[in-house]
């Protein structure tokens, strides 16, 4: 069985971070292993308290899980300070892992900060040894200082942030008006991965959850490009499946297909 490992906070409500990785990835086929790098409280509603784990624990669980098992994939999605992010890309070029998925997490969708902003220069020198990328436009316009408004926008992003050392970059629309399309760039050509806009406000964890698609389809030995179209329809699927927990913005939907297959109906 392939394997996959989340390094990430834990969202106690289930629905982002790690426990949404963990859950895409089973729901994808792959054994999935997890390096929490933040305790956070959060519901549907908002974060309202962040502990982050010192490096050395971190550190401590990447040595013990890459010393024991083969690590097919890996994605990386809360980092909030300095020390974490450096201890992660050491140990990371340490093991010589391979595809490298940084979601780069910035700011939870209730507004909180998730990246210390003395940690965005960090981040850049995490972002140089990924493979693939996932900003979304937020994301996107803080790692290049751009206004972003239009695809042409978008293009002209992907290129700076490819400039940092990425092997590709997909620069995620989800945050624009008119569409849901994202845009993949390898340097040479732009590919648009079409998307279906779904109305709903339950989107809790859509970035955890295309970035791990994305890993869990790396690690069973898709193409970027074909990872990055796979996770697209997965992450579409999710949403249109969105499960109206809480009060606030529920979570995407990531086993309903399997349960649909079983025969257990959703309400």
């Amino acid at each position: 069985m392939k394997k996959a490992l989340t390094i990430a906070g834990s969202d106690c409500s289930g629905g982002a971070g790690i426990q949404a990785d963990l859950k895409t990835m089973s729901a994808l086929g792959v054994y999935g292993m997890s390096v929490i790098t933040a305790i956070t409280a959060q519901n549907t509603v908002g974060v309202f308290k962040v502990q982050e784990i010192d490096k050395e624990m971190i550190e401590a669980q990447l040595k013990s899980i890459f010393e024991d098992i083969d690590v097919d994939a890996v994605k990386i999605g809360m980092v909030s300070n300095v020390e974490i992010i450096r201890a992660i890309r050491v140990k990371l070029l340490e093991y010589q892992a391979k595809n490298i998925v940084v979601d780069p997490v910035m700011v939870s969708k209730s507004g909180y900060f998730l990246l210390q902003l003395e940690a965005m220069e960090e981040l850049k020198e995490l972002i140089a040894i990924a493979d693939v990328v996932t900003p979304n436009i937020p994301e996107a316009e803080a790692l290049t200082g751009l206004s972003i408004q239009s695809e042409e926008d978008m293009k002209v992003a992907a290129q700076r942030i490819y400039e940092l050392g990425p092997k590709y970059v997909l620069v995620k629309g989800g945050h624009r008006v008119n569409d849901a399309n994202d845009l993949l760039y390898d340097g040479k050509q732009f590919i648009r991965i079409r998307g279906k806009r779904i109305e709903t406000k339950n989107t809790h964890g859509t970035g955890c959850t295309l970035s791990s698609a994305i890993t869990s389809l790396l690690a069973r030995g898709n193409g970027i490009q074909e990872a990055v179209e796979g996770a697209k329809a997965y992450i579409t699927q999710a949403i249109s499946d969105a499960l109206d927990i809480g009060h606030g913005v529920g979570p995407v939907g990531h086993f309903v297909e399997l349960y649909r297959k079983v025969g257990l109906v959703i309400e």
